[in-house]
C-alpha cells in the first residue's frame, strides 16, 4: 500500500471527516470554499481539512462560555496535534481529517501548534498593540494556511514563495478584519492596532460602543494601505511561488474589490456589511486564477 492510499478499514470514517469539513467551510468561510474549488480535486480534501481546523480555531471563543474555558479547548488542539491528547483524537472529523493531511502531505505540526497559539489573543478584548503585531497575526493564521496549502498542492515539496505566502496572508487577514469590524466591535474585540487609533484619537471604548467617528474612517484607511502595499509586494513575488502551488494563493484575489467597497460613500465601518454578491465573489477568483 503506497503513502497516499488508505485501507478498507480507515477509508469510511475518513469520507465522513472529509465530507464533514467541506460542509463547515462551505458554510461557515465561503471565500476558501470556492477557491478551493479551482484546486485540482485530489487535494481538495486535505485543502478543506486545513480550512476547516482554521476555521473551528477561530470559532472557539464563540463557542467557549469564557476565556479560560476556550484556553481549554485551544490547549485540546495543542496536545492533539503533538500526540498528546486523551482518548480517540480522531472521533473529532476535524483533527480527523487533519492528522491524514499532515501525514500523507508530509506537512510539519509546529505551524498548526502557532497557529493555535496566535488564537488565543481572541479569547480576550484587549487591543491589538501594534501594527507589527497585527501583521504577525496574520502571519501566523492567514499566511500559514496559505503556506500550507501550497505544500498540499505540491504534495509535500517545496512549493517555494515562503515571503509571497506572507504578504499575501497579511492582505487578505487585514481586508478581513476590517469587513468582520462591525461584529468584532458588538463581541467586545479590537483587532485595529492601538498605535493606529491613537493616531487618530480613537479609543478602544469609541468602537466597542459604536461611537466611531471621522478618527475610525481614518484608521481603517490606513488598514486599507497596509493591505494594499502586502497585496503589491505578494503581486511581485507571484513569480516564485510554483505554479501548482498558486491556488492556494487564491483568496487574495479578493481583497481588493472588498477594500475598494469599503471606499464607496457612505461606508461605517461599523455598521456596513462589506460582502460580495457571489457571482462576484467566483467572477474575481475566477479571473484570479487565469493570472499565473
Amino acid at each position: 500500500m503506497t503513502k497516499t492510499e488508505t485501507s478498507p478499514t480507515t477509508a469510511e470514517p475518513l469520507a465522513f471527516a472529509f465530507a464533514h469539513c467541506e460542509a463547515l467551510v462551505r458554510e461557515g468561510d465561503p471565500d476558501r470554499y470556492f477557491a478551493t474549488l479551482f484546486a485540482p480535486a485530489a487535494f481538495r480534501p486535505h485543502l478543506f481539512a486545513l480550512s476547516a481546523f482554521s476555521l473551528t480555531i477561530a470559532r472557539v471563543r464563540d463557542a467557549a462560555t469564557n476565556p479560560m474555558a476556550g484556553e481549554i479547548r485551544l490547549q485540546w488542539w495543542r496536545d492533539a496535534l503533538q500526540g498528546e491528547a486523551r482518548g480517540d483524537v480522531k472521533a473529532n472529523p476535524v483533527a480527523a481529517a487533519l492528522d491524514d493531511a499532515i501525514v500523507k502531505r508530509r506537512l510539519g505540526r509546529q505551524p498548526f501548534v502557532d497557529l493555535v497559539d496566535a488564537r488565543v489573543f481572541d479569547l480576550y478584548d484587549d487591543p491589538m498593540p501594534r501594527i507589527n503585531d497585527l501583521e504577525g497575526y496574520c502571519g501566523e493564521t492567514a499566511s500559514s494556511l496559505i503556506r500550507l496549502g501550497g505544500l498540499v498542492l505540491a504534495d509535500g515539496a517545496e512549493p517555494g514563495g515562503a515571503a509571497a505566502a506572507g504578504h499575501a496572508g497579511v492582505a487578505y487577514g487585514v481586508a478581513g478584519l476590517l469587513r468582520a469590524l462591525p461584529w468584532h466591535a458588538r463581541n467586545g474585540q479590537v483587532y485595529l492596532p492601538a498605535d493606529i487609533l491613537k493616531d487618530h484619537g480613537v479609543t478602544r471604548e469609541d468602537i466597542v460602543t459604536g461611537r466611531g467617528g471621522p478618527g475610525l474612517l481614518g484608521a481603517t484607511a490606513d488598514l486599507r494601505a497596509l493591505a494594499r502595499r502586502h497585496l503589491k509586494a505578494f503581486e511581485e513575488a507571484r513569480a516564485t511561488v510554483a505554479p501548482a502551488a498558486l491556488p492556494a494563493f487564491l483568496p487574495t484575489a479578493l481583497v481588493e474589490p472588498s477594500l475598494a467597497r469599503m471606499e464607496r460613500p457612505g461606508y461605517d465601518p461599523l455598521n456596513t456589511h462589506i460582502a460580495l454578491p457571489r457571482w462576484r465573489r467566483l467572477w474575481w477568483l475566477w479571473r484570479g486564477s487565469r493570472k499565473g
